[in-house]
């Protein structure tokens, strides 16, 4: 653990004594050593599921893969930021970058927890940086609306998550992952317990964020810098995941007849908000609406709570992480040429960037889980394990699939097909900065086809 941690720490004294002309790139290419040396986390070792080098940061099949995809975001948050953050004073790109490493150090220690109460202190530490560069470095008037939204959501739901854990400490005597799986079930029966059920979920379900729960999300990532929103929807929005997977080892009695709301509240959110996607004219709003609506299909995984349900639900979390991120980096790449996110402004863009459409395609086609991508290995396990549990579920998954398909060959084909208006003709063209950093977005969820076992979540 200490072997990414401890450089991810070096970034800073590195980040602030780098000369100006080379900060950028120094600190891409530490951040991409810090990217590598993860991935030597998924050499597995142990035998018994979680691999420690102390008591309280460890990894194990379920964490891994997400503080994998947590590492390798940073460079590419890097490589992304570079060219609306250079024009600003020296000390304020230094500052930038240092919120992106105080994020990555957060949450390197929120996955890699194993005390829920120090897993629950690095999942609020995380509000702090992403509230500075959403209301620092946003682009609109809104951007401090956004940024309160985004904060009071996230505590009012997180608030009951503390009371509940000091409950869970005072009737167990620890809070420690590793004991927690072999302690007495809790006896869960009376009114007082269902509150307590909640409390523990509703923290995870706003920040996933569940359909009902969601108005934070869009008004955040549209008014972050494309950082912000990189971060957002693929590494934040993993958090709540992650949690809710650690906590319904315990909650076990009372998920099977509470659980039912959340489930039906999941489902139809797939379906909402893919409708509100489709009509969408603000090109990063309707990304922002597209991750509501993935997420609640990962949340309809979890809560069923069959080994099949958390596999799809963590192989769709990476793969969406992934495509999301790289969505909104071509959002991004759009919108820093013609300064306008609305989508019939800029259409036709294939005629003069042929490669960034081929980039776009893979994109869109990603997201809506073109076989044999790993979007799809996670959305049919999730959609099979709703339908083993109740076939009525196929009705709602089956339909969120199409009008998933649907907005997203809608978004490829109205930015990128069709006559180019003449006022877009003189765009300057797109940088090798700009194609490498999609790459290395789609090349990972290219490659996972062919070992997604990394992601599954078992011990192989």
């Amino acid at each position: 653990m200490l072997k990414v941690l401890i450089p991810t720490i070096m970034l800073f004294p590195t980040i602030w004594l780098s000369s100006p002309k080379w900060l950028w790139s120094t600190t891409t290419a530490h951040s991409l050593l810090i990217a590598l040396t993860s991935m030597s986390w998924l050499c597995w070792t142990s035998e018994t599921g979680w691999s420690t080098s102390n008591l309280y940061l460890a990894t194990d099949p379920l964490s891994t893969p997400l503080l994998v995809l947590t590492c390798w975001l940073l460079p590419l948050m890097i490589l992304a930021s570079q060219n609306h953050i250079n024009p600003e004073p020296i000390n304020r790109q230094r500052l930038y970058i240092t919120l992106l490493a105080f994020l990555q150090t957060f949450l390197i220690m929120a996955f890699g927890a194993t005390e829920i109460i120090m897993f629950y202190v690095m999942f609020e530490a995380t509000l702090i940086p992403t509230l500075i560069i959403i209301t620092r470095w946003g682009n609109q008037t809104e951007r401090l609306n956004a940024g309160t939204y985004f904060l009071f959501y996230t505590l009012a739901g997180s608030l009951p998550l503390l009371v509940a854990l000091l409950l869970l400490q005072h009737s167990t005597g620890t809070l420690s992952m590793l004991i927690l799986q072999y302690s007495h079930p809790l006896a869960l029966n009376s009114w007082g317990h269902m509150i307590w059920w909640a409390g523990c979920l509703i923290a995870f379900l706003v920040k996933m964020p569940l359909y009902g729960v969601h108005l934070w999300l869009p008004k955040a990532h549209v008014e972050a810098p494309v950082a912000g929103s990189m971060v957002l929807a693929a590494v934040l929005l993993k958090l709540g995941g992650y949690g809710m997977m650690r906590m319904m080892v315990m909650l076990d009695p009372l998920s099977k007849e509470l659980a039912y709301p959340f489930i039906i509240l999941a489902l139809w959110g797939i379906i909402m908000t893919g409708s509100i996607c489709l009509r969408q004219t603000d090109l990063k709003s309707l990304i922002a609406y597209s991750s509501v609506s993935h997420m609640g299909l990962v949340a309809g995984g979890i809560l069923i709570q069959t080994p099949w349900g958390f596999t799809g639900a963590i192989i769709l979390m990476i793969a969406h992480g992934l495509v999301s991120s790289a969505l909104f980096c071509l959002a991004n790449t759009a919108y820093e040429r013609t300064h306008s996110r609305t989508m019939i402004l800029a259409r036709g863009l294939q005629m003069i960037f042929p490669l960034t459409a081929a980039w776009w395609f893979i994109a869109s086609l990603a997201n809506l889980a073109l076989p044999p991508l790993p979007n799809l290995m996670g959305e049919l396990t999730i959609i099979s394990t709703l339908f083993n549990w109740s076939p009525w579920t196929i009705l709602l998954t089956g339909t969120g699939t199409l009008i998933t398909a649907g907005y997203s060959l809608y978004l490829f084909l109205m930015s990128q097909r069709g006559p180019t208006p003449p006022h877009i003709s003189g765009l300057p063209p797109f940088h090798t900065r700009e194609h490498l950093l999609i790459a290395l977005h789609l090349i990972p969820v290219i490659l996972l086809i062919t070992k997604p076992e990394l992601m599954w979540g078992w011990c192989y």
